[in-house]
């Protein structure tokens, strides 16, 4: 007999929880899902960074603590370095006090610094040079062990080439850089919880004329669970008792309630609505669709591609750049029998070959970029989705709750005596005590014509057919198609042109019978949302294509495509299939941008290469997806579009303008025109590396101007 599995795995999803620092709803993954969870969700660096990550181990409050207490150090390790004291005195006219033991001061702060707030770059260098992808830690590595070998040489009195309060500075702005990084970017690591969220903790059993309410965890096949109305399917399984209307949405995408009677399956994390239901349970843990999705979830996340930070393309290049020029500059200052010089120039060039602005170009623009999408409800998780974001070419909307609200309303009235505030008005008194969707979209409407309320009596619903009760002394029901032929009726001509009209763009009809006689019926709709058509337009107009996926049928998702002016319709899809069309439309060719709400979306926001979840949807959308925006308003997209355009663009120019520091720099500080007599000092290299590093900050800080709003 197959059980879900037992208590005894759980630890190990709790390390997983403790490792992300975020516990789950409950503190532990939900067993029932724990199963499909092992094997897909943890994966080392090396396979999720294409090879190393730079983060490995730490966090933003230790990158955050390292930054303070450098700082605190390196004032004072700067105010009483030699290089500063003499440009204080020598250009100020102002002398740093000195006292016994002052000019011990440089020295051992910058040893602290060096040791301690160095040392995620030196244990990242390591992890570079062992997979053999030089960046930016093995840059900034080389640079802090150079400044420190020559500073501690010089201290000692066997060197003369003083960098303590260069080397301070350095692991100070880098360490902000880092932080910053950290601390604007986030990966999505919450779906697996998400999605344990939507199962009941408990599940009540049926042991013969009673019930016993036993963990999720020890339900075995075969047996038959009571679901209550309101509550949670504990696992997938078959209806073996009851007539209930099942809200399925969270799973499937299906914008209407199901009818679920005997025989019927329902699936674990459903909602039954109206009545009780007895399920014979026929999946458990792995073999549920809730698990299926999370696995779907999961093997998307590792499929996506691991482009590496743009900082560290150049940084690897500047590495070697670096080296090479140093060994040129000492070979040629050797040969011409300049020893002591060739020493001098080679540490130079190593130490300023990683300029400050190299490691703040791209943390400034996230920290900035990310700050001010918040501020205009956008919340940036994954930074690489949102700088894949300028080059898509094809955004895949879900319908329902991202074009569309999400809700029925009443999109169209037709009685046959051409009062529509009467029909109306007999729907909604006696829709007023049902909780179905569709009944408190017809008392809406009716509330909303302030049409008069009528009174009512002997209200009573019937499971897939309608409801009925007495209202102003005649008995009125409201139902759908099966109603009408439980009674045998027909609507009147007059009616039924209408009503067909309506089902060819896919409303859900219902008839309102008074007294056996068919008077009028509603049509019922989920409503476009009306940003929708902007945001349709606005895309189109920037050049990407514009798709529509949902799980709604074909002439329901034509008629919202027609609506909206959509290129193209996927209808009729199913959890995994909108994976699969990801999928599909990434091998046409161009880059995906995925927009959801829901749990069926999960595995679809995963594969795009940009996954953007509306804030009103799910945990598990949110928990999958690299960008989410906060409201509702799919104009919301068109906003990242031009955030990521803008903010790229503010990278590259920062790039550019630290880059070029070193084209400049390096030359000098090896001495390429020491034969006119011109040589870049130490000192020198670190005004033009200052300067460099206030035009980068400056620079990003004009992303500020932005305006991400929905005009």
């Amino acid at each position: 007999m197959k059980t879900l599995p037992d208590r005894s795995l759980v630890p190990e999803i709790h390390e997983m929880q403790l490792d992300d620092t975020r516990p789950g709803p409950h503190g532990s993954a939900h067993p029932a899902v724990q199963g499909a969870h092992d094997g897909h969700a943890t994966h080392d660096s090396h396979d999720a960074h294409g090879g190393h990550d730079k983060h490995a181990g730490h966090d933003p409050a230790m990158f955050r603590d390292k930054f303070w207490l450098s700082l605190a150090l390196s004032i004072p390790t700067v105010l009483w370095s030699e290089m500063v004291r003499d440009w204080m005195r020598d250009l100020l006219g102002f002398a740093v006090p000195t006292f016994a033991g002052s000019d011990l001061i440089s020295p051992i702060l910058g040893t602290i610094i060096f040791v301690y707030g160095g040392q995620p770059f030196l244990a990242g260098a390591v992890q570079e040079i062992r997979h053999r992808q030089p960046g930016m830690m093995l840059l900034i590595a080389m640079a802090i062990v150079v400044a420190f070998v020559a500073s501690a040489a010089t201290t000692f009195g066997l060197f003369d080439l003083e960098f303590w309060w260069e080397l301070a500075l350095l692991v100070t702005v880098m360490l902000l850089g880092h932080w910053l990084e950290m601390r604007a970017v986030g990966q999505a690591q919450g779906a697996l919880q998400a999605l344990a969220a939507l199962l009941p903790d408990d599940a009540e059993v049926v042991r013969g004329d009673r019930t016993e309410t036993v963990p999720v965890a020890s339900l075995t096949l075969g047996d038959v669970v009571l679901v209550r109305p309101g509550a949670r399917v504990p696992a997938d399984g078959q209806i073996v008792s009851g007539q209930a209307a099942v809200d399925e949405s969270m799973l499937t995408g299906e914008t209407r309630p199901v009818e679920k009677a005997d025989g019927d399956r329902v699936i674990a994390g459903s909602v039954v609505a109206g009545s009780a239901l007895r399920v014979r349970i026929d999946a458990v843990g792995a073999d549920t669709a809730l698990a299926g999705i999370q696995r779907l979830v999961a093997e998307a996340q590792t499929s996506r591609s691991r482009a590496q930070v743009l900082a560290d393309r150049f940084a690897a290049a500047l590495f070697y750049i670096a080296v090479g020029a140093a060994t040129l500059t000492f070979a040629v200052w050797a040969a011409l029998g300049d020893i002591e010089n060739a020493v001098t120039r080679t540490v130079t060039v190593l130490v300023i070959s990683c300029p400050h602005a190299l490691g703040l170009a791209i943390p400034l623009v996230i920290a900035l970029s990310t700050s001010l999408s918040a501020r205009q409800g956008i919340l940036v998780k994954d930074r690489l989705a949102l700088e894949r974001m300028r080059t898509v070419g094809t955004v895949l909307f879900d319908k329902t709750g991202t074009l569309t609200r999400g809700e029925f309303a009443v999109s169209g009235v037709a009685a046959v005596d051409g009062d529509e505030g009467r029909l109306l008005a007999l729907a909604g008194a006696v829709e007023r005590d049902s909780e179905h969707p569709l009944a408190r979209a017809i008392v809406r409407e009716a509330d909303g014509r302030q049409i008069e309320r009528l009174e009512v009596s002997d209200f009573r619903a019937a499971a897939g057919r309608g409801v009925e009760a007495t209202v102003d002394g005649g008995l009125v029901a409201v139902g759908g198609p099966a109603l009408l032929r439980e009674r045998g009726l027909t609507p009147p001509p007059t009616l039924a042109g209408q009503t067909a009209a309506w089902q060819a763009r896919g409303a859900a009809v219902l008839h309102v019978i008074r007294n056996g006689e068919v008077v009028g019926a509603l049509a019922m709709e989920d409503q476009v949302r009306p940003e929708s058509r902007q945001a349709v337009a606005g895309l189109q107009a920037a050049g990407i294509r514009v798709v529509m996926i949902t799980g709604d049928a074909r002439p329901v998702a034509d008629a919202v495509g027609r609506d909206l002016g959509i290129d193209e319709v996927f209808a009729e899809v199913l959890p995994e299939d909108k994976d699969q069309v990801v999928a599909e439309l990434q091998r046409r060719g161009g880059r995906v941008a995925m927009v959801g709400d829901g749990v069926n979306d999960a595995p679809a926001l995963a594969r795009a290469d940009a996954g953007l979840a509306i804030g009103a949807g799910t945990d598990v959308a949110i928990a999958s997806a690299g960008v989410v925006l906060a409201s509702s308003d799919p104009r919301g997209v068109l906003g990242v579009v031009r955030l990521s355009r803008a903010s790229y663009r503010k990278m590259i120019q920062n790039l550019v303008w630290a880059a070029g520091y070193n084209v400049i720099a390096i030359p000098l500080a090896a001495g390429v025109l020491a034969p006119i007599g011109f040589t870049l000092s130490p000192a020198a290299g670190a005004v033009f590396m200052s300067l460099s590093t206030i035009i980068v900050a400056a620079n990003a800080q004009l992303l500020r101007r932005l305006d991400l709003r929905p005009s």
